[in-house]
């Protein structure tokens, strides 16, 4: 079957389908902004490793390294308004992952909220749970195709329409810390912590919409150093560090 890769007998994974989160800044690399592709191509092969394990895999990416909406509003500009220039930012991120992906050949669909059928997919559910059967990965883009809503809600809401065990959120970092550990270097890192800790605490894992919908839906946050090499598959073969947001 097209894209398809049975799990993997040797390694034992502890989710089957996840969904991967990683900011538009990941993207730049060591750039002030805009794209790196060797960055890109980087993130590619990590989620090529996990690919390999049978795991099915779908992806949201933020704007932040070309637009970010909530800069623009800061600025003057309307906000709704800001937010879709946010929103199209994201896509041209996601074909950036997608050509990085095929070139590694896994079969990749980009999916948009906002519908642009000359460069991807508009968002049907039943179709991208297709394609992920089908061993695709899909790239989520547009956020929600609302204004006022982040990547981060967009990830959790597509996380739980494709039936996700888990999101898995690629940060700078290895973890939750109740402080920033590059300021501080006394920064405590958890293990575990609840979603009503992150919202309490301001912890900053997601926004706050995003961890309530997590929350309301059971949906375990797991969130780990993407510049770590194979930290994404290890995590997946029970080792690595990260921390766990769940109750």
């Amino acid at each position: 079957m097209e894209g398809k890769v049975e799990a993997s007998d040797d390694v034992k994974v502890t989710y089957r389908r996840v969904l991967l989160k990683i900011s538009g800044e990941a993207l730049m690399g060591d750039q002030g902004n805009g794209l790196h592709p060797p960055t890109a191509a980087r993130i590619a092969q990590e989620v090529k490793t996990v690919h390999d394990l049978g795991v099915e895999i779908c992806m949201v990416i933020g704007g932040g390294n070309i637009f970010r909406g909530l800069q623009g509003s800061a600025q003057g500009m309307e906000r709704a308004t800001a937010d879709y220039m946010g929103m199209l930012a994201t896509v041209m991120n996601a074909l950036a992952m997608q050509a990085s992906l095929e070139a590694l050949g896994i079969f990749t669909r980009v999916i948009s909220a906002i519908p642009m059928d000359t460069v991807c997919e508009p968002y049907i559910r039943r179709r991208a749970i297709r394609h992920l059967e089908k061993g695709r990965v899909c790239i989520f883009a547009a956020g929600t195709g609302n204004p006022y809503f982040t990547t981060d809600t967009a990830a959790t809401l597509r996380a739980n329409e494709m039936d996700c065990e888990a999101i898995f959120k690629g940060t700078k970092v290895d973890g939750v810390y109740d402080k920033d550990p590059k300021k501080f270097p006394d920064a405590k890192r958890y293990d575990r912590v609840s979603y009503d800790e992150v919202l309490a605490k301001h912890l900053g894992v997601m926004d706050a919409s995003a961890i309530a919908l997590a929350r309301d839906n059971k949906l375990p946050i797991i969130v780990f150093s993407l510049d770590e090499p194979g930290g994404f598959r290890g995590i997946l073969s029970g080792k690595g560090t990260y921390t766990i947001v769940q109750d």
